[in-house]
């Protein structure tokens, strides 16, 4: 058998050809392969720390965060692995206006920023790595998947467990039959972020700009039992034990059934509900 070498044109055209294509890709049009992709974090604790951690092998260059303590941790977590310190902002709006050079952003911050955020960043075309849940109400979710599609860039929402071995291993179970045929689930959560109230008036923590905590919502004082943590268990800020914990168990549910947009949801809850809190018990029933 005789082998044939390949001519010289034909090398030249196919690297022609290869060199096409890479330019074509998203993050590389601008830098070679060899560097790395600059971010930016938008929320540098908590939930914003492990997702920093989820990135440090690229060069998180730019961190936001409307808490100086909070900013403070961030920024000592990137440097502790090698990295300059980044540079720093209070206010996303003025980040992202400022920095032009970047490839994508981590969002980290309570619910109500994350559309308002994400909705910024996919229009001047960066990707988007945005924490669970991914907006507070359906229109958002819905304009930010049309921006997303326009703006052809790589998003992801940080469900993390959804990368996990036992998911997967659920999954793939569950499409090959090994149960039979699935007609009913059930998903039980016994955790509650519920109850929200809100206190009496307090001076605003001198490491907190309460202003841009608060973004687009409704302005109120600062009060105790809402920042850091507690924001989860208002209608204001947060989704409650639906929006912050069915985006995990009920996303199984969703994948290994490959199940699209339910026919019908029916709730049943507490007979009153509060206008400052997310309610302590709620029985869904999404058909399909």
């Amino acid at each position: 058998m005789s082998i044939q070498r390949p001519s010289r044109r034909r090398v030249l055209r196919g690297a022609a050809a290869l060199s096409a294509s890479i330019a074509a890709a998203p993050f590389v049009r601008a830098r070679p392969l060899r560097d790395k992709l600059k971010l930016a974090a938008i929320g540098a604790a908590n939930r914003g720390a492990s997702n920093i951690a989820g990135v440090l092998s690229q060069d998180v260059a730019v961190m936001c965060d409307v808490d100086a303590n909070h900013l403070a941790r961030g920024v000592a977590q990137v440097e502790k692995a090698g990295q300059k310190k980044p540079t720093t902002y209070a206010d996303w709006r003025e980040l992202l206006d400022k920095e032009r050079d970047l490839a994508g952003v981590v969002i980290s911050t309570p619910d109500h920023l994350h559309a308002p955020i994400a909705r910024a960043a996919l229009r001047r075309g960066l990707a988007v790595y945005c924490e669970k849940p991914l907006t507070r109400t359906v229109a958002e979710a819905r304009q930010l998947q049309a921006l997303a599609k326009d703006a052809g860039v790589a998003t992801q929402m940080g469900t993390q467990i959804h990368a996990t071995d036992n998911y997967r291993r659920v999954v793939e179970a569950i499409q090959a039959g090994d149960i039979g045929e699935v007609h009913t689930v059930h998903v039980i959560c016994s955790k509650s972020w519920s109850k929200g109230r809100f206190g009496e008036s307090k001076p605003v923590p001198d490491t907190l700009d309460w202003d841009l905590w608060l973004g687009p919502t409704p302005q109120r004082d600062y009060c105790d039992g809402i920042h850091p943590a507690n924001w989860r268990r208002f209608w204001s800020y947060g989704t409650g034990t639906v929006g912050d914990m069915a985006c995990h168990w009920v996303d199984l549910v969703h994948w290994a059934l490959e199940l699209k947009t339910p026919k019908t949801i029916e709730v049943e809850g507490p007979p009153e509900v509060h206008p400052d809190g997310t309610p302590e018990w709620l029985h869904v029933r999404w058909g399909h």
